[in-house]
């Protein structure tokens, strides 16, 4: 292998059957001189057909997907499978270990560092190693996400938006697939732009899916149902699980972030008191919340407004807030016949 990667698996990926061992993360501490951090894998491969990358854990507070990814993998067996499935419940496995949504080793968001750097932190090397080795296998990539602890979001799938005409009509299609209520286009405006999983796998030439499954660090389990039938419907789709009995898709409304604006940020520290909930359909200049000072009694809330209209994708969850905290994100519905809105969103 000519990618000088430091991670390191006994899992051989060309091998027939299904195995259930991990990626050696090296990391050297005071107690540990040559120690190494297992992230789980399993690899399940039966002759030749498509590869499916599947993730969860690439924030370690989200736990629909975790879950998901995990029931999967016990239940398939090798003989259902066509091609091959690359199945990583923890990508992030510190993160996962800790609860949180950055690395305790590094403070690393694995979600904001790909494509990774072999020689950099145990975060960025995870990151290198899903973008130099796992991804280069892959036909399509799905990391399913939530909203963590500080976000609560709407049960939707997102696509980033495609580089020709064929590549967008092929995401869009994985989102009706799926058949999450809400599907949405967004180039990451607000969030991690070209520094996902999803954009990684984009520019690898690989169809990249991403869902958000709920939040709060708890388990939704509308997020959870979604999840495990959306990817049963799509590795039947791909032809990687060819024979297994699938529910219809629901129908998903399409929908884009339209930049900035879709946004709603604190500007001052203090206690958050939303006045929209996720699924609110909201107008611009509605007001969107109030920041209360506990501190300064004789102080008056600030209003906060929502700059654009829409759909309430998600909304923060901690009631405590400070200085640009996001508060909340909308969505809009992409008109019938105007691909080029969601091409360029």
């Amino acid at each position: 292998m000519s990618v000088q990667t430091r991670i390191w698996t006994p899992i051989d990926y060309h091998a027939d059957g299904k195995q259930s061992d991990c990626l050696r993360l090296p990391h050297s501490t005071d107690l540990s001189a040559y120690g190494w951090i297992p992230i789980p894998l399993v690899c399940i491969k039966n002759g030749s057909g498509p590869t499916a990358l599947l993730v969860a854990g690439n924030h370690g507070d989200e736990y629909e997907g975790q879950i998901a990814l995990s029931n999967l993998a016990r239940e398939i067996q090798a003989h259902q499978v066509s091609g091959r499935l690359l199945i990583l419940p923890a990508l992030n496995s510190p993160a996962v270990a800790a609860g949180r949504r950055v690395s305790p080793l590094d403070e690393g968001n694995l979600n904001r560092l790909f494509p990774g750097n072999a020689a950099g932190s145990p975060t960025e090397m995870i990151a290198h190693y899903v973008c130099e080795v796992l991804i280069p296998m892959a036909d399509v990539v799905v990391d399913l996400h939530s909203g963590g602890r500080s976000l609560d979001y709407v049960v939707s799938t997102l696509v980033r938006p495609g580089r020709t005409v064929d590549e967008h009509e092929a995401l869009l299609r994985l989102m009706r697939l799926f058949g999450a209520p809400i599907g949405f286009v967004s180039d990451g405006t607000g969030g991690g732009g070209l520094t996902t999983l999803a954009a990684a796998a984009q520019e690898r030439g690989a169809l990249a899916l991403t869902t958000e499954l709920g939040g709060g660090a708890t388990l939704s389990q509308e997020g959870l149902s979604f999840a495990e039938a959306g990817l049963k419907r799509l590795l039947k789709d791909q032809g990687i699980l060819r024979d297994i009995a699938i529910e219809p898709a629901s129908s998903t409304r399409l929908m884009t972030v339209k930049g900035h604006s879709a946004f709603v940020y604190a500007h001052d520290r203090g206690i958050f008191e939303p006045a929209a909930n996720i699924g609110d359909e909201v107008t611009k200049g509605q007001i969107a919340g109030r920041i209360h000072f506990p501190d300064l009694p004789a102080r008056e809330p600030v209003t906060l407004f929502f700059e654009s209209s829409g759909l309430v994708a998600c909304r923060r969850v901690p009631s405590l807030t400070d200085r640009g905290d996001c508060l909340f994100k909308l969505m809009a519905d992409i008109e019938a016949g105007s691909p080029g809105l969601a091409l360029h969103a």
